[in-house]
């Protein structure tokens, strides 16, 4: 079992406490003075990072916030790999997302800035990365780079969603789950099981692929019909409601009172496009028949705030779009009821036949 599962609840910072609370605020002030300076919809916000940047001879703001967001990476990837030490998933997982945020997202694109070549963040594709289809976006890259962004977002990362779930990217790629899994770890007990809070999450995050989808086809419209206004407009409004505000002010800066996947969970294009693949896919969380004891520490501990519990006791493997195999239920599991797996010859997909009345746990 987990270090210190016991003893969560004790902690006011982990617990919607007045430490909370404050470091709630901090984070929202931090990604609101990031985002609303020169935005769409507010140019003349004050900007105050882009001369801290420049005192500490970074090119941006947002090479700031990449050396700081790795920074909080590494901070909480030690206590998190104290609380679950004895798990090697955790482990080579935790080694990965490290490594990823700090090569190809943030010394990588540092390099190519200061070399004077474009900054390429190839770790982040579309549709997370909203114009890495758009013509105008492929067209002023290098060639290898636009295959590689075309390739991976149509091809490569739905194959490897469908075969090993869409945790290859959003548990050990992407640098928005790396942050959740390091720094957010104190706070994923905070995600709200409730049928509302999964309803909310049905609707918000296939609204805002939509959006990006809906975007991408005007853009490639606006090459034979007049539409490059609209496009703008919409590509505006986009970018600030959802890759500033929901993304970073809302999606970080509520971590201590909402949990620590609150953008991967209710917003991400990406987590819903590869959520769905891997609905029809090979990977699962696999059941013990008849062992589950009801403990509770699987629901308790998820992120993307699915009752595990549940799945555990009717026997019935986890196949939820929503999750991101973190790993995390299988760990404090005390009884090894619980194993991510993504199939192999002979193996059943499902451990039992869906039952009368469980039949709505397995549809998101």
């Amino acid at each position: 079992m987990q270090v210190g599962l016991l003893d969560t609840w004790r902690r006011p910072a982990r617990t919607r406490g007045a430490l909370a609370w404050v470091v709630a605020a901090a984070l929202t002030t931090f990604y609101l003075l990031l985002y609303l300076p020169g935005s769409w919809l507010t140019p003349g916000f004050p900007d105050v990072l882009t001369p801290v940047a420049a005192a500490v001879h970074l090119p941006s703001k947002w090479f700031l916030y990449g050396a700081l967001y790795s920074v909080l990476m590494i901070g909480g990837a030690v206590p998190m790999l104290r609380r679950h030490r004895g798990s090697r998933y955790h482990l080579v997982r935790t080694a990965v997302l490290l490594f990823v945020q700090l090569t190809l997202a943030f010394s990588l694109p540092l390099a190519l800035n200061l070399t004077g070549r474009p900054e390429l963040y190839l770790s982040y594709v579309w549709p997370l990365s909203y114009d890495k289809l758009f013509p105008g976006t492929l067209s002023g890259m290098p060639v290898a780079a636009a295959i590689w962004f075309v390739f991976a977002a149509l091809i490569g990362f739905p194959l490897m969603a469908w075969r090993f779930g869409k945790r290859f990217y959003c548990s050990w790629v992407c640098g928005c789950g790396g942050l959740a899994e390091t720094f957010g770890d104190p706070w994923r007990q905070l995600s709200d099981k409730s049928a509302a809070a999964w309803r909310l999450e049905r609707v918000t995050l296939y609204s805002v692929l939509t959006a990006v989808l809906g975007l991408t086809v005007l853009e490639v419209l606006s090459l034979w019909l007049p539409l490059g206004h609209v496009a703008e407009v919409v590509k505006g409004l986009y970018s600030f409601f959802v890759g500033a505000l929901f993304s970073g002010v809302l999606g970080v800066g509520l971590y201590p009172l909402m949990g620590s996947r609150v953008w991967c969970r209710f917003g991400c294009p990406m987590a819903a496009i590869l959520g769905i693949i891997q609905r029809f896919g090979r990977f699962r969380i696999a059941v013990k028949q008849d062992q589950c004891i009801a403990c509770g520490n699987c629901s308790t501990y998820c992120e993307m705030g699915i009752d595990v519990r549940a799945y555990a006791m009717a026997n019935l493997d986890v196949r939820r779009v929503s999750c991101v195999g973190c790993g995390m239920c299988a760990h404090v599991c005390p009884r090894g009821v619980l194993r991510l797996t993504h199939g192999g010859p002979g193996e059943p997909k499902t451990a039992a036949p869906v039952t009368p009345g469980m039949w709505e746990l397995d549809l998101g």
